[in-house]
């Protein structure tokens, strides 16, 4: 079990849950961010302080948004385990649930 990231964070990407994760594990695609399942040790630091509430855990994410489940993992497909965001920076891809997903405004 791993956390996920879903649909508020689309075209977010406020990136609070980067400063507080204790393992470098959440990388940045073009339009959202994403958890490696593999590399992420289960701690919850990034649920509380996300500003949209987009992160929940795998067995918790809402029914209207379980496909971002699947959209976490398949970002990792190619890219696989790299050991840590940092030093990867920002990724010119996302998963390909995101090509269906209208722009997104939020309030600043």
């Amino acid at each position: 079990m791993t956390y996920v990231i879903a649909f508020p964070c689309v075209d977010l990407k406020d990136k609070a849950c980067i400063e507080e994760c204790p393992v470098d594990c959440i990388y940045e695609g073009e339009r959202m961010l994403y958890i490696q399942p593999d590399e992420c040790v289960d701690c919850g630091a990034c649920e509380p302080v996300c500003p949209v509430e987009a992160i929940f855990y795998e067995d918790d994410v809402p029914e209207e948004w379980k496909d971002y489940t699947a959209a976490n993992a398949e970002f990792f497909v190619d890219l696989g385990s790299p050991g840590g965001a940092a030093k990867l920076g920002e990724q010119d891809f996302d998963a390909a649930l995101l090509a269906s997903v209208p722009p997104q405004e939020h309030d600043d």
